[in-house]
């Protein structure tokens, strides 16, 4: 097999970008390339020109070339359109790139980019969730919508009882629940593409999801997950501790 090529969509808020662009240096590290795909708005506060050899950096409309100003309507306007031109336009990329001899190989993504795991599949190339948060608060988000919705709403409401669920080490308390499950959330839309998340997950017969954490921190949380899963191993390590500069004891996933 020739060179792998990665294509790494993330969403452009900042916090998905910069653990998108540590995995993207951890694939290159390895041979492979990788062309990281961002929305124009994004691409703009970047440097236009990578330092790292093996790197391109791709620029795809939103919808929102200017950027985007959240509130709740906003929110579920910029999914949809985010989904419709994006869509459209990686597939584009994906086929220019095809017909210059690089194929895209494996399709990566951050959270609440659903729609991406879909053009994988259209494109018939395997993909990777790319979880930018905790294995802890992946665990909680799939067990949110996996049988658990009621516990973890009841203690959403602060001075609410603490929670247990399978496999995670700590009762939970309301502060410990992310704040899209919170009953203040007003981001009603991004929480539907959560559970839409989970879904898509489900529908693969080889689930992946890339998590950002590292073995030592959170092991029973990494295997709490998997253990609900018939396939296993659904949450995967990429990134040694050592190459981000730690002592190399344990692992760091991403």
């Amino acid at each position: 097999m020739g060179q792998h090529h990665f294509l790494i969509i993330s969403h452009p808020l900042q916090g998905h970008i910069n653990p998108a662009l540590q995995l993207a240096k951890r694939l290159i590290r390895t041979g492979a390339h990788v062309t990281f795909a961002v929305s124009v708005s994004a691409h703009r506060r970047m440097p236009k020109d990578p330092t790292l050899p093996g790197l391109t950096l791709v620029p795809f409309s939103d919808g929102y070339d200017d950027g985007l100003k959240y509130s709740n309507d906003h929110a579920q306007h910029y999914m949809s359109e985010i989904k419709r031109c994006g869509s459209e336009t990686l597939r584009r990329i994906t086929a220019m790139s095809a017909d210059q001899g690089r194929p895209v190989t494996c399709l990566l993504h951050t959270i609440l980019l659903t729609w991406a795991a879909e053009l994988a599949r259209s494109l018939q190339v395997p993909s990777a969730l790319l979880w930018i948060q905790s294995a802890t608060v992946f665990t909680i988000y799939y067990h949110y919508f996996n049988g658990y919705g009621d516990v973890v709403g009841d203690c959403s409401n602060e001075g609410s009882s603490p929670i247990e669920l399978p496999g995670l080490p700590i009762l939970l308390s309301s502060c410990d629940i992310p704040s899209f499950l919170l009953s203040s959330n007003i981001y009603a839309s991004l929480l539907s593409t959560f559970q839409e998340e989970m879904e898509a997950l489900r529908q693969e017969t080889n689930p992946k999801v890339l998590v950002n954490t590292f073995d030592a921190l959170e092991a029973e949380a990494l295997r709490a997950v998997d253990k609900e899963e018939a396939g296993g191993d659904l949450l995967r390590k990429v990134i040694p501790r050592k190459e981000r500069g730690g002592t190399g004891r344990g692992e760091r996933r991403v």
